[in-house]
């Protein structure tokens, strides 16, 4: 099932007289479950993008539709109502406060969504690989395990959709492959759908799908490198079945000798 589907979408700004066109006619259709990873350089409308999925920004022209319905773009009130029911944000400087802990920071959200469940709160900590470790403060943590909270606080309210923009962007190599691997375990454990913008390629691995962005304009869409293990896994296991078959039609001609 299609869950955000963007037709001709523009988004222009004015800036000195000049007018800045942010996306440029963008269309863009993506499946549930799909993690998709938006790449491009600076300035591409990468973020644009992401404002108009999460309904921040609203667009010049063209529609959005969010699970087969038109998602509202000139009333605020509705479009703050849309991302408080559909949407889930990580952020690459965690934003998590620094007087809460771990725990109080996710049912915090909760609290302002949908309602304090704290065994629940306690579950998705567990879920991002950080039981034992509810009662600690942002300053007691590591880089990756405060994103890792940043990743249980945006599932709390059980989102639909899952945006990304640059959340391993202040991380070294081995803790973004470790937050990664939470990210990816965590989006398909929950059934959320997931949209990251990075500049590191090296994400591709962890996507299904692979978007890139410049001018405002969709220059290429193709598979990531998660959709095309997993295809090699089902052929793998297409073709065992296979010589499974083969063996044991062989075995049976044999003792029929």
């Amino acid at each position: 099932m299609s869950l955000v589907v963007l037709e001709g979408v523009s988004r222009i700004y004015e800036m000195g007289g000049e007018r800045i066109h942010a996306l440029d006619d963008f269309s863009l259709t993506v499946e549930e479950g799909a993690i998709v990873l938006l790449v491009g350089p600076s300035g591409s409308g990468k973020t644009t993008l992401l404002n108009m999925i999460s309904a921040l920004d609203a667009p010049t022209s063209g529609s959005y539709h969010f699970g087969g319905e038109l998602v509202p773009h000139d009333d605020v009130e509705a479009m703050t109502a849309f991302r408080r029911r559909n949407v889930g944000y990580v952020f690459q400087f965690f934003n998590l406060l620094g007087d809460l802990t771990a725990l109080e920071n996710i049912l915090l959200v909760q609290e302002l969504t949908s309602g304090r469940d704290e065994p629940r709160a306690k579950e998705l900590l567990a879920l991002v690989g950080l039981a034992g470790l509810e009662e600690r403060f942002p300053s007691e943590m590591s880089g990756g395990q405060q994103q890792r909270v940043a990743i249980a606080r945006s599932l709390a309210k059980t989102p639909r959709l899952l945006l990304g923009d640059e959340p391993t962007g202040n991380l070294d190599s081995e803790t973004t492959r470790q937050v990664m691997d939470v990210l990816v375990d965590a989006c398909r454990t929950e059934k959320i759908t997931a949209v990251l913008v990075s500049h590191d390629h090296a994400l591709e691995r962890y996507a299904t799908r692979v978007i890139a962005i410049d001018s405002g304009k969709l220059v290429e869409d193709r598979p990531g490198e998660l959709a095309t293990v997993k295809g090699a896994v089902r052929q793998a296991g297409r073709s065992s079945k296979k010589a499974l078959k083969t063996l044991a039609e062989k075995a049976r001609q044999f003792s029929q000798r």
